[in-house]
């Protein structure tokens, strides 16, 4: 290449990453991927996206060089794919991978629902997500870098199990944000089972270590919602997220999910201007593209007063509690 040519090159690409940092990492490939980690790069059932990848490896290496991680291991997660596919089958959406020993497992995973208001409607589908926000409160999903913490559990109460009432604890994993993440604490943002309990009343049990001050226990009935919706928590099955939870103990990684707020208005504005994504160097997942037309970014500074509005205007008084069982 003449040297005019090449220099002109590395101008205009100097010029894209200062101007629009997504469109490059949507692009560029990085060359120091292993062979093994390539086969499952792709856009795929089961296989992770180049950018997802990319950006997902770039922030485990830096909290690898930082000290701030030992763990072997990295997560990464793209919320543009769909929870189910044909025939029943679960979308796999959230990678666990482990460079050390060469292994990659694509599993699934919830997304944030949103909410129905008034003055908004951002709420999701139970296949693929058009919504996407950092606000608290919006029950919705956040792109970008986090890490886990500290695992803490806490009681859900009694469900029968094999004809016997059995205490339902869940164990939770926070995820600590960076940037446009950095509320990830204050939404209490983090991982856990996809099952939760249906509370349908209480009863007496003054003996439990969870009885209340009057001596009751909330008593429902156990809820998976493996292939479902979450309140922006990252959900996985019951047995993946023992699996996970028990890799991350006392052993903290990073998380990188996919799309930040910048991706999503870039794909967008691209939609709006019919332009190919390909061809503007930008991802989505193709099926999920066509089922919501378009997807939207809420940046908590729009979204969090609409939100805000919506609690005030609740009934004020202390919360009802559930019937006694008969």
């Amino acid at each position: 290449m003449p040297l005019r040519s090449l220099l002109l090159t590395m101008a205009v690409t100097a010029l894209m990453s200062l101007s629009s940092p997504h469109l490059l990492l949507a692009t560029e490939q990085t060359p120091d991927i292993p062979k093994w980690l390539q086969a499952h790069v792709g856009t795929g059932d089961g296989r992770i996206a180049p950018v997802v990848l990319e950006r997902a490896r770039a922030l485990y290496q830096r909290k690898v060089d930082e000290g701030a991680v030992e763990n072997p291991c990295y997560f990464a997660m793209d919320a543009t794919r769909p929870s189910s596919l044909r025939g029943g089958r679960l979308g796999r959406r959230f990678y666990i991978i482990c460079e050390a020993d060469k292994s990659f497992r694509a599993i699934s995973s919830g997304y944030g629902n949103g909410r129905k208001l008034r003055r908004a409607n951002f709420s999701n589908g139970r296949t693929c997500a058009k919504n996407f926000s950092n606000a608290e409160g919006s029950n919705l999903t956040a792109g970008g870098v986090y890490m886990t913490a500290e695992t803490r559990e806490s009681f859900k109460g009694y469900y029968r199990l094999s004809g016997k009432k059995t205490p339902f604890v869940r164990a939770f994993l926070p995820f600590v944000g960076e940037g446009d993440t950095a509320n990830a604490w204050e939404r209490a943002i983090g991982g856990h089972q996809a099952v939760g309990l249906r509370k349908r009343c209480r009863y007496k049990n003054p003996k439990s270590e969870y009885a209340d001050e009057d001596g009751y226990v909330p008593y429902g009935k156990l809820v998976n919602y493996t292939s479902g919706r979450s309140n922006g928590c990252t959900t996985w099955s019951p047995s993946e997220s023992k699996r996970i939870i028990a890799m991350v103990e006392d052993n903290p990684t990073t998380l990188y999910i996919y799309p930040e707020g910048g991706d999503i208005d870039a794909v967008a504005k691209a939609v709006k201007e019919k332009k190919s994504l390909s061809s503007a160097g930008l991802y989505w997942n193709a099926a999920c593209l066509k089922a919501i037309g378009a997807p939207k970014f809420w940046p908590k500074e729009t979204l969090q007063p609409i939100i805000n509005e919506w609690r005030d205007a609740l009934p004020k008084g202390p919360p009802r509690k559930l019937p006694i069982c008969k």
